[in-house]
């Protein structure tokens, strides 16, 4: 196993140095674009020869966020906007900023004022996504993103580099979904920890790169004998299950993640761009396509039946809805997931997540209640 390991070191070493990746991506000549949740068109961004860095906040103390933010706002935006104003972002070109809830409209626009010596590019979706009309009304969006990359790269993106960019996510997401494929069938042969890194990693890295590395591990994960799991097997959804000390409570108390419906995962893997000859009308496509999200409506509850689904056909133990504090789509949601897994006789458990706190006492009894309550 000295190559997985190999492989797991490395993603976990990116995370931990993201500063440290940014600055020698910039030293390289390239211009940074600060890529935030939940579905920028980040292609776009790589088609350009530009490197992309996901901006999902983290854990930092609030003080200079507080002039742009209410205590009650998302804690994830709160993040992205202390590091903007701390000089964490010094390195960024640009901010490409999708506006599918209520929180990132306003981002966008404190992004303007507290950085002004960076391009803030706004792409607004139509969260009504299947109707034809949003299909254009989408490309229009994406045009205008397409034309402020360019102003930034000083140059013309062809439609056969986009095309070309777009393959190169399809096939990322293919390897990301093999490998929770693996993970799930296999209990135990990676940790919380380690699977999260391994996501996480790729919003810091070039995804050739990236899927070369998770393609490589899939193979050696595949071909290696399951290990002997004596504990529980549980989904996650919601927006992201992070800092790191939750996900090892999840170690400690042997629950192992057999899928996510989380926005930072899996959410963004599940839905590929459609093949064609038209890069806007394909990312247009892949944006009518997705389903079952918090910021996309969802007039049928899907996403509750999709998450109890997943629990069943993965044969998880219980769900943890990992509920990001002050995010209201993901509040909404929550009455429906839980019906859908009583109907299911599933156990639930609702975590809040305070991505700005690294305190888990509470967590930790509530993980630990619950990891005894579906081993009864």
């Amino acid at each position: 196993m000295g190559r997985v390991q190999e492989i797991l070191e490395t993603m976990t070493a990116t995370t931990a140095n993201i500063a440290g990746v940014v600055e020698k991506q910039k030293q390289s000549g390239k211009k940074i674009v600060g890529v935030l949740p939940v579905y920028a068109p980040e292609a776009l961004v790589h088609a350009a020869g530009m490197f992309p860095a996901g901006c999902w906040g983290g854990v930092t103390t609030i003080s200079r966020a507080a002039k742009y933010l209410p205590p009650f706002a998302c804690t994830i935006m709160q993040g992205v906007m202390e590091f903007a104003e701390s000089g964490v972002y010094k390195n960024l070109d640009a901010f490409l900023v999708p506006a599918p809830c209520d929180t990132l409209k306003a981002i966008s626009q404190n992004l303007i004022y507290a950085c002004k010596d960076k391009k803030v590019i706004i792409i607004s979706y139509p969260q009504n996504n299947k109707m034809e009309c949003a299909v254009s009304y989408t490309k229009t969006e994406l045009a205008k993103v397409r034309a402020k990359l360019e102003e930034l790269c000083g140059q013309k993106i062809p439609d056969a580099k986009i095309n070309e960019s777009l393959d190169i996510y399809n096939a990322h997401s293919a390897a990301m979904m093999e490998f929770f494929k693996i993970v799930s069938a296999k209990p135990g042969i990676v940790s919380a920890v380690q699977r999260h890194a391994l996501v996480k990693a790729g919003y810091f890295m070039l995804k050739e790169e990236h899927t070369r590395l998770v393609s490589d591990l899939n193979k050696l994960l595949a071909e290696a004998p399951a290990p002997s799991w004596k504990g529980k097997k549980i989904v996650l959804a919601g927006i992201m299950a992070e800092p790191n000390n939750v996900l090892e409570l999840f170690d400690e108390f042997k629950l192992a993640v057999a899928a996510d419906e989380l926005a930072q995962e899996t959410r963004q893997f599940r839905t590929p761009f459609p093949q064609g000859n038209d890069p806007m009308e394909r990312m247009a496509r892949q944006w009518q396509n997705i389903e079952c999200c918090s910021v996309v409506l969802d007039a049928e509850k899907k996403r509750a039946k999709h998450i109890a689904d997943m629990a069943v056909e993965n044969k998880a133990d219980g769900i943890i809805y990992c509920q990001m504090k002050f995010c209201d789509p993901e509040e909404f949601d929550f009455p429906s997931v839980a019906e859908a897994c009583k109907n299911r006789n599933i156990p639930l458990l609702n975590l809040e997540i305070d991505q700005l706190s690294e305190s888990t006492g509470q967590a930790r009894t509530r993980i630990q209640a619950f990891s005894e309550q579906i081993g009864a």
